[in-house]
């Protein structure tokens, strides 16, 4: 795979959507801090997909020991070299689940269904922020992406209803020249029947609108379901990540928003 051109802006807009309390920078890095355990809001993420080095290594730690929080890097496969992968390893991190990053351009997903499909609003809504806490869904997880994806100024936000039941939900983010999705979420009850890609296409027009044509998602490499979506929609992988962490340092996994 060829090295991705613009991963300073998706990662500078996937903050900008997730909205982490507190964002620190470094040469090359990105260092985000937040309470809640959100994975893309407190791990470090790199600008550019060189290898990491010790020294790197060593001042992204002491930022985080700061903080009492755990060190956890967002590492694409491209940087993790036999010598870094040995470093981290000695170190006692290990790389757990991994995750895809995928571009697209606006006209897949207008494809899916029509543009207006789905309600819109500027701001988080009840039936939106409902879907997140349904039946099915795990209550505590539900609150903290409610949470999180209701802060950022970048977010609109979208539902499908019926019966004046909120079946299925998502977000959008327009900032550094991209539309990224983020918080996309169907009731069980409700999947299968098209709803995700009336959101898709309903947050596509509504970037189109502001003059915006790119558009990113990420999704956990063992989703098949979404991936088949996104395939549809014309999403292609530009690169693979997985979080490393210190064995033991964190005993459950964090929420990825």
């Amino acid at each position: 795979m060829h090295p991705f051109p613009d991963i300073a802006s998706i990662e500078r807009a996937t903050l900008d959507a997730v909205c982490p309390a507190e964002v620190h920078e470094i040469p090359g890095w990105l260092l985000p801090y937040d309470p809640l355990p959100v994975g893309r809001a407190q791990s470090a993420v790199p600008l550019a997909h060189t290898p990491l080095s010790l020294p790197v290594l060593q001042q992204i730690e002491a930022h985080y020991q700061q903080r009492d929080r755990p060190t956890v890097l967002r590492l694409a496969e491209s940087q993790i070299t036999p010598k870094i992968d040995k470093l981290l390893h000695a170190m006692g991190y290990t790389g757990q689940h991994g995750v895809l990053v995928q571009v697209a351009e606006l006209p897949g997903l207008l494809r899916l269904a029509p543009p207006d499909s789905a309600a819109l609003h500027p701001a988080p809504s009840a039936p939106w922020a409902s879907v997140y806490t349904a039946d099915g869904f795990d209550p505590v997880d539900g609150a903290h992406r409610v949470q999180l994806l209701s802060r950022s100024r970048h977010v609109v936000y979208a539902h499908v209803g019926e019966g004046g039941q909120a079946l299925a939900a998502g977000t959008g983010s327009i900032s550094q020249g991209w539309l990224s999705i983020h918080g996309m979420r169907t009731l069980p009850s409700a999947q299968g029947r098209g709803l995700a890609g009336r959101i898709l296409a309903t947050l596509a027009a509504h970037a189109a609108a502001q003059g915006v044509h790119r558009v990113f998602l990420q999704v956990e490499d063992d989703n098949v379901v979404a991936q088949g979506l996104y395939r549809k929609a014309g999403f292609a992988t530009a690169w693979r990540y997985h979080y490393w962490r210190r064995t033991g340092t964190c005993g459950q996994r964090a929420t990825a928003c």
